[in-house]
C-alpha cells in the first residue's frame, strides 16, 4: 500500500504542477485554457502540494478574484496529510478509546 500510496502522490502532484504551468503559458498566448475544474480536481485528488507550488512558481491563480484557488489547494493539502497521519500513524486517542 505504501508504493501505491507514493506512486499516487507522485503522479498527482507533478500532474498538478505542470498543469498550472501550461495553463499559465496558454493563458499568456490566449490558447484554449485548461478548465478550472480540472485543475481544482488535481488538487483534490492528492496533488495539492504540486498545485500550491506551480500556483506560487507560475504566479498563477494568485489574484484575489481567485481566491478560492488558495483555500481549495490549502484545505486539501490538510486533507491528504491528515488521511497519511491517520493511515501511517492510527487514532491519536486509540488506546484511550478501548
Amino acid at each position: 500500500m505504501t508504493a501505491f500510496l507514493i506512486i499516487w502522490y507522485a503522479v498527482f502532484n507533478l500532474a498538478a504542477f505542470l498543469a498550472y504551468g501550461i495553463d499559465k503559458l496558454k493563458a499568456a498566448k490566449n490558447w484554449w485554457r485548461i478548465p478550472e475544474k480540472w485543475l481544482l480536481g488535481l488538487a483534490v485528488a492528492g496533488g495539492a502540494l504540486g498545485a500550491i507550488l506551480g500556483s506560487d512558481l507560475f504566479h498563477h491563480k494568485t489574484s484575489r478574484g481567485k481566491i478560492y484557488f488558495r483555500i481549495v489547494n490549502y484545505l486539501s493539502l490538510v486533507l491528504h496529510v491528515s488521511l497519511l497521519a491517520y493511515l501511517f500513524f492510527g487514532h491519536p486517542f486509540q488506546e484511550s478509546l478501548s
